[in-house]
Parts: C-alpha cells; sequence; structure tokens
C-alpha cells in the first residue's frame, strides 16, 4: 500500500465514521450525550466532518485531488435535494418545517 491508497483508506474510514455519527444523531438526538462521552451528537459529527476535511487537504496537498468544492455542482445539488424535500413532503413522508 502507498501514501494514496492509506489516505484514500482514511478517507472511506472518514465517511463511514461521519454516517455512523449521523445515524446516531437520528436515533437518539443531536443534543444527546452518549454515556462515557463529554460531546452532544451534533458535536461529534463536526469532529468526524472536520477529521474527513483533514483526508481531503491532505489527498489534495498529495495532489491526488482537488480538495476545493465545485461551487456549481454544490448548487445543484442543493436544488435537487430541496425539490426532493418538496415531494417527499407532497408524498407525506417530510413533517412541516418548524
Amino acid at each position: 500500500m502507498n501514501r494514496t491508497d492509506h489516505l484514500l483508506d482514511i478517507l472511506a474510514e472518514e465517511c463511514a465514521e461521519v454516517a455512523k455519527r449521523v445515524s446516531k444523531a437520528l436515533r437518539f438526538g443531536l443534543e444527546e450525550v452518549q454515556p462515557g462521552q463529554a460531546l452532544t451528537n451534533r458535536q461529534r459529527i463536526m469532529a468526524q466532518v472536520n477529521d474527513l476535511y483533514a483526508a481531503l487537504k491532505m489527498l489534495g496537498d498529495d495532489g491526488v485531488i482537488d480538495p476545493n468544492p465545485d461551487q456549481v455542482a454544490v448548487q445543484a445539488k442543493i436544488v435537487q435535494v430541496e425539490k426532493f424535500l418538496v415531494y417527499s413532503a407532497e408524498c407525506g413522508r417530510l413533517d412541516a418545517p418548524n
């Protein structure tokens, strides 16, 4: 395994850790503090996101990927998600906003 492979493995691991922490927040709430932990699920999500950004930055520094988000693609994704949020509400699967 070379450095790039190792960093890609770390990137995949960090993605999984973000997903795991989000899953915990969905089940127990953003403000829940897991027994034996000091941080809320909200804080732990952001800690994992920071670790994800670090892996992206290292891959970027090595010239493997461009770690800077494509703002056009990001905006397009936001539009797509908003569209499907409306559709989900129309299907009765999404609660009204608070």
